[in-house]
């Protein structure tokens, strides 16, 4: 790999250290991007029955959450590998230059078809936000330093995740806002804060030219198209369908097929693989894939969840939720911070994988003891577990994986990570929410079979026969739970502990999944970490060969 003269060398010294506040100026462009990335994942959920009525295709409102999910994590690879091969900053422009106008597009939307092709296209820049920011990290700061910033990124990672049910479900509510649908500045406010990141990443982030020309493995590319886009749609839509419809295994065929195919692929194109194979043989990338894989699975399925008892059981609405989701933040944000200052002053970081995912399947045992009349302070300290646990284990595999590999493959190691976490997310919420909605049923009937013998439901009964008859009706779908809050609270309490019942039974698979991952941690070998950034390391792997061509 060879670095071209840049003004940045006279600017940063010769050496390329940054100082504290033009890294932190950096930074701002980068978390920016990663904010908008993040958020467009969840501020679309409480605001798409509004936009479903408006555009009058609500029955098809699944495929404007599928597009976008579909081609931002089958992109996050490519982004990596290309950015290895041409360098980080061109990429990220063009990353952020996509979001915009796809975002912009689906502001523009006049019925769902369109909304959902511009979601997609809006997706294809939000896969090279995430993994591209934290590889431009390491790319200016050494894995001894790199620590104590990235709890920022973890920080911006949960806010987002919180804010985004809350401003979604703010903005559908407004009928208008300066003249527009109010569910239209749900994509509209990210061409702002866009632009921002876009002015600041041109402006200040200066990186050293690459030039190392390789073949571009286009038929990886294609293949992991056929191999994971099956296995995509499926997790978001087996549930409609049904897991073992035609349509379902003709998702799986297809999908197997194609994984098959894209390995074979990977393993004859060596280095100029998407994700060459043989980074697997490094134990540290091998185990930290894994990990991230599950821990993806059990974070999102607990985050699936959690606003799901909070809505229906507690009451909530879905900007209420959102922000009942705030002590998870604040565990995520406190530890990851924490961990990332002893990280660095250390250079130690194995024992934070280990304990989050020990204590992500304390939380998960505890949120499995929710019931209906469980108070909100509880399930407060729950969730405070949970964010702890979790900001513990995210960063610190970032890290290793990326400290585990040369500087060549640093942009593969860092899209690999969130590529991996992202499959297990969409994987996890699929199996999690399919167990929910299949459970719940038996769980309900069984409440209301204890129930219907207690003088206190009979009288309730009585006084309404027909809302009994609704929620048996209701009950065997759970489509639509508005009903509830309608129904008398003798009534409506067995459905509710029915449904609590439920959410209990998807919190002890998800403790049984974050076992494997503890498991992973131990497993994983801590190597020291590097006190060079990926451009000085870099420099002197260039000089060393060409040290090497000379004698």
């Amino acid at each position: 790999m060879t670095a071209t003269a840049d003004p940045a060398q006279h600017q940063h010294g010769a050496s390329g250290e940054m100082s504290h506040r033009q890294i932190l100026t950096i930074l701002a462009g980068l978390l920016l991007g990663m904010f908008l990335a993040a958020l467009d994942q969840t501020i679309v959920s409480t605001a798409i029955r509004r936009i479903g009525d408006d555009l009058n295709g609500l029955s098809v409102q699944a495929w404007v959450t599928t597009a976008f999910l579909i081609t931002s994590t089958l992109t996050t690879p490519l982004y990596g590998k290309l950015s290895d091969i041409y360098g980080r900053k061109p990429f990220f422009l063009l990353a952020i230059t996509i979001f915009i106008a796809g975002s912009a597009l689906c502001g523009l939307a006049t019925n769902m078809y369109m909304l959902a092709a511009f979601r997609a296209f809006q997706g294809a820049g939000a896969g090279g936000l995430a993994s591209l920011a934290l590889a431009i990290m390491a790319d200016i700061l050494s894995p001894q330093q790199r620590p104590k910033y990235m709890g920022y990124f973890m920080g911006v990672f949960a806010t987002s995740s919180v804010l985004g049910p809350v401003v979604g479900g703010f903005l559908s509510g407004q009928d208008r806002i300066l003249g527009v649908v109010g569910w239209r500045w749900i994509f509209y406010v990210n061409v702002p804060i866009g632009l921002v990141a876009l002015i600041v990443v041109t402006k200040f982030l200066r990186l050293p030219g690459r030039s190392n020309p390789q073949r571009i493995d286009w038929l990886g590319a294609a293949l992991l198209v056929v191999g994971l886009v099956p296995i995509l749609i499926v997790a978001e839509q087996g549930r409609t369908w049904g897991w073992g419809s035609l349509a379902a295994v003709a998702c799986y065929v297809v999908g197997i097929s194609g994984v098959i195919a894209w390995i074979w692929v990977e393993r004859r194109m060596g280095d100029a693989a998407l994700i060459p194979m043989r980074l697997f043989q490094n134990k540290v990338f091998g185990y930290g894939s894994a990990f991230s894989l599950v821990i993806g699975a059990g974070m999102f399925g607990g985050l699936g969840s959690l606003p799901l008892y909070l809505q229906i059981v507690k009451g909530a609405s879905p900007t209420e939720a959102g922000l009942l989701l705030l002590p998870l933040v604040l565990g995520m944000m406190v530890a990851s911070t924490l961990a990332g200052f002893a990280t660095s002053r250390t250079g130690r970081y194995r024992r934070y994988p280990i304990a989050g995912s020990v204590l992500l399947i304390i939380a998960m045992a505890l949120l499995a003891r929710l019931q209906a009349q469980t108070s909100l302070l509880e399930v407060d300290v729950y969730m405070l577990i949970f964010g702890v646990g979790l900001g513990l284990s995210m960063q610190t595999i970032q890290l290793a994986m990326q400290n585990a590999v040369s500087p060549r493959d640093i942009g593969v190691a860092s899209s690999s990570g969130t590529f991996f976490r992202a499959m297990g997310g969409t994987l996890g919420t699929a199996v999690f929410l399919s167990v929910l909605f299949s459970v719940a049923p038996g769980k309900i009937s069984e409440a209301y079979s204890q129930a219907g013998a207690t003088p206190a439901f009979q009288q309730a009964v009585a006084a309404h026969p027909d809302q009994l008859k609704t929620v048996t009706q209701a009950s065997g779908s759970l489509n639509d739970t508005a009903f509830v809050s309608g129904l008398d609270k003798t009534i409506a309490r067995p459905f509710l502990q029915g449904f609590s019942s439920s959410i209990d039974v998807v919190f002890i698979a998800g403790a049984v999944v974050l076992v494997v991952a503890f498991v992973l941690s131990l497993m994983l070998e801590e190597i020291p970490l590097r006190r060079t950034s990926g451009i000085e390391a870099a420099r002197a792997a260039e000089e060393s060969q060409d040290e090497d061509a000379v004698r």
